[in-house]
């Protein structure tokens, strides 16, 4: 079981990053994979398509079977994304792609806790700025927890899980003492 789901990964997380990626321009992207990726799933678990992809028939023709009855529940980048499953003989761990998924999807929709630290108060268009840009490179979305702090001097200090953005004068100024005394 765990060697499927060590298979099925890097084909969740890859899904996942497009459906993300998708999901600045289509509002219910995520959703719609994970609709997609739930029938493909199904489709793979039915007995007969089973056997047939399991070995029972060429890749050309288990991928046309597959997309066949899989109709138009599955749009033209899920048919691509099954085609590559199903050139690399994949097809098999698609409730497990479909499991690591929702586990993902579950994980991106929980907000992360980011503590920024400013030397100013940050004005309402900042905090939303700062708010788009952070969940565009962690991936996911964010709440903000904003404090003033006049020591650091002039920039900000954000703190976001193990992530840790010291773009303050304060610790460019520490950075630049650690690098002169070595």
């Amino acid at each position: 079981m765990s060697q499927l789901t060590t298979v099925a990964r890097p084909y969740a997380k890859a899904a996942f990053d497009y459906a993300v990626e998708k999901s600045a321009v289509e509002k219910n992207a995520i959703d719609n994979w994970l609709a997609q990726l739930t029938f493909a799933a199904e489709v793979s678990k039915d007995a007969t398509i089973y056997d047939y992809i399991s070995g029972g028939a060429s890749t050309e023709q288990a991928i046309t079977l597959f997309l066949n009855v899989c109709g138009e529940q599955v749009d033209n980048e899920g048919q691509n994304f099954l085609k590559i499953m199903a050139e690399n003989k994949r097809l098999l761990v698609l409730p497990q792609v479909l499991s690591k998924f929702a586990d993902l999807k579950a994980e991106y929709e929980q907000p992360i806790l980011v503590d920024v630290t400013s030397a100013v108060e940050i004005t309402a268009a900042q905090i939303t700025s700062l708010s788009a840009a952070l969940e565009q490179r962690l991936a996911r979305k964010v709440k903000l927890n904003c404090k003033v702090d006049a020591s650091i001097i002039s920039g900000l200090i954000i703190k976001a899980g193990d992530t840790v953005i010291d773009g303050s004068i304060q610790g460019k100024l520490n950075r630049l003492a650690t690098t002169l005394q070595s």
